[in-house]
C-alpha cells in the first residue's frame, strides 16, 4: 500500500482538483442537515451507523467485495474525505495512506477519528500458538518472525468498545448539541457487544480442541487471545505473499498432531491454500469472516458487524467441536 511520496502528492492534487470542480453551492451545502461520515472499513461503518442513527449519512470508502490490504485510494476517495464532516479510520498501521490525505485536508472543520486510540495493540509475535510450539509455527511467515503491529484490533470485542467510544467522541465534537442522543446510541450498541462477548466466552468454553487453523491471512490473533484459543494462519498480514514450504509443512503437522477436522478459509478470497491443506490432511472447510469488508449483496441485505461475528461463532463451535 506504500507507493511513495510522489504517488501520494499526485493523489492529493487530483483529489483537490476533483473536489473544487464538484463543490456544492452554499445553498446546497446549507440544506444538508445530516452529518456526512466517511469510514474506511466495514466495522467502522457499522459502528458509526449505530452511534449516529438517522442524524448522519455513513459512507464506506472501501468498495464492497474489495480486500482491504490491497486497497489504494483513488482521487474520488480523496474527494469524499475532503467533503466529509467526520472521517473515521482504523489507524496508521491498517491504513498507512490515510496520514498523507489527512495532512492535505484544507478544511479545518473536518473531524478525524483514529479509532485505535486507547486500544490494546499486539505485535504479530504475541501469538496464541499451539501449546509447546509458540512463535515457531504460530507467528512465522515466509521463514521469519515479524514484529509488525497486528492491525485487526476490532476482533477483540474489548477493543471494539473502545473504538465505539472514539467514534462517539468524534460525533460529540462535531455536533455537541446532540451529545445525549449519540451517547444513548453508543451505550445501547456497546451493551450488544457485551452480550456478544459473553456468547463467545460461553460458546467456546468447552471444546475438544482449542486450536484453529486459518487458511487466510493473519487476522485472528486478537480473537484467539481474548477467548484463550490457539491460532495458526497460512499467510502473514498480507494475503499477497506466498507462505514458505516450511510453514505449510508445519501447519500440516499441527493439524495431524492435534487431530484438527476443519480448516477455516477467508472471506472475499479464493481459498486455494486452505483447499490444498484440507486435501493433504483430510480436513473439511469452514468460512471465517474477519469483518474487514462485505460483499455488495451483504451490504444491500443489511448485514451487521454483530451478525458476522455470530456466524463466526457458529462456525468456530463446529470447527473446534464445542459442546
Amino acid at each position: 500500500m506504500r507507493r511513495g511520496a510522489v504517488f501520494l502528492s499526485c493523489l492529493l492534487f487530483l483529489g483537490l482538483v476533483a473536489l473544487n470542480s464538484c463543490r456544492p453551492s452554499g445553498d446546497q451545502a446549507g440544506r444538508r442537515d445530516r452529518l456526512l461520515v466517511v469510514t474506511t472499513l466495514f466495522p467502522l461503518y457499522d459502528f458509526a451507523k449505530n452511534v449516529c442513527g438517522l442524524k448522519g449519512d455513513v459512507v464506506l470508502l472501501l468498495p464492497p467485495g474489495v480486500e482491504p490490504h490491497s486497497f489504494d485510494p483513488k482521487p474520488g476517495d480523496v474527494m469524499k474525505i475532503h467533503k466529509a464532516d467526520i472521517f473515521v479510520y482504523t489507524g496508521d498501521f491498517m491504513e498507512p495512506w490515510a496520514a498523507a490525505i489527512i495532512k492535505g485536508v484544507r478544511r479545518r472543520d473536518l473531524v478525524v477519528v483514529d479509532s485505535s486510540r486507547g486500544t490494546r495493540l499486539r505485535q504479530e509475535s504475541e501469538n496464541h500458538g499451539p501449546p509447546g510450539r509458540g512463535q515457531d509455527t504460530a507467528a512465522r511467515h515466509n521463514g521469519a518472525a515479524s514484529e509488525s503491529v497486528d492491525p485487526h484490533i476490532w476482533l477483540d470485542l474489548g477493543n471494539a468498545q473502545v473504538m465505539v467510544d472514539n467514534i462517539l467522541a468524534g460525533f460529540i465534537k462535531k455536533d455537541p448539541g446532540n451529545r445525549s442522543f449519540y451517547e444513548k446510541n453508543a451505550e445501547a450498541f456497546k451493551a450488544k457487544l457485551d452480550e456478544l462477548d459473553e456468547k463467545f466466552r460461553k460458546g467456546l468454553a468447552s471444546c475438544e480442541t482449542r486450536l484453529f487453523v486459518h487458511g487466510g491471512h493473519y487476522a485472528f490473533n486478537y480473537l484467539a487471545r481474548r477467548y484463550n484459543l490457539s491460532y495458526v494462519s497460512i499467510y502473514g498480514f498480507s494475503p499477497d505473499a506466498e507462505p514458505s514450504p516450511g510453514h505449510l509443512a508445519d501447519i500440516v503437522q499441527e493439524i495431524r498432531l492435534h487431530h484438527i477436522r476443519y480448516v477455516f478459509y477467508e472471506e472475499l478470497l479464493q481459498p486455494r491454500m486452505a483447499e490444498t491443506i484440507a486435501q493433504e490432511t483430510g480436513a473439511r472447510l469452514l468460512p471465517l469472516n474477519g469483518g474487514h469488508n462485505v460483499t455488495k449483496e451483504e451490504l444491500q441485505k443489511g448485514v451487521t458487524f454483530i451478525s458476522l461475528f455470530e456466524h463466526d461463532l457458529d462456525n468456530l463451535r463446529v470447527g473446534l467441536q464445542c459442546r
